[in-house]
């Protein structure tokens, strides 16, 4: 693997913290997955509104083989080895006093809990790898998503395999990428472009 630097001091967990798509045939058990949903409870949220939600399944369970489903065939090819699949939706509306209106941060915030479980598998030994290549009727369908909710991303969960369990397509693009300059996405006063 590639070593990464930062520009700036970090903790450690950001520098080593990736998504690799080759999991090891390990379990997870309930109890893991449920440490994984209190993080992304205890995410961030604006107003403390909580539009984030989520459907899980574990490996060789209806739930999981039902989300898999839902899934695009290129991300089915290697996602079907993760110990547990993991829906993140949003809900684009909050109600308050009777009056419904849109809450503009609801995917920045479903966002926000989608990190919290990727930092908290990452404590946990486990890698974490989130996708946006899905079926969305289909993957709705599958997790009886409620009418006004939106479907974000599903990750997959589990522990760190071998890159020679991945389809031989895969295999290249399993390795540690950096990331652009702090001076490439930062400016004093201005957004850069």
């Amino acid at each position: 693997m590639t070593a990464r630097l930062a520009d700036h001091p970090i903790d450690a967990e950001f520098l080593t913290r990736w998504s690799p798509r080759a999991f090891a045939d390990a379990e997870m058990t309930e109890a893991q997955v449920l440490q994984l949903l209190e993080a992304a409870r205890w995410s961030p949220s604006a107003s403390n509104i909580q539009p984030a939600r989520f459907a899980w399944g574990m490996r060789g369970d209806a739930a999981f083989d039902a989300i898999l489903g839902g899934l695009v065939p290129f991300n089915q090819a290697w996602a079907k080895s993760a110990a547990a699949l993991i829906v993140v939706a949003s809900k684009p509306t909050v109600e308050k006093n009777g009056e419904v209106s849109q809450n503009v941060w609801h995917a920045f915030d479903a966002g926000a809990a989608w990190m919290s479980m990727a930092l908290q598998a990452q404590s946990m030994g486990l890698v974490a790898h989130a996708m946006g290549g899905f079926e969305a009727e289909k993957l709705a369908a599958a997790v009886a998503l409620p009418e006004g909710y939106v479907l974000q991303v599903v990750v997959a969960f589990g522990s760190h395999g071998a890159t020679e369990s991945l389809p031989e397509g895969l295999r290249g693009g399993e390795i540690l990428r950096g990331r652009r300059t702090v001076s490439e996405v930062a400016a004093h006063g201005v957004v850069p472009a």
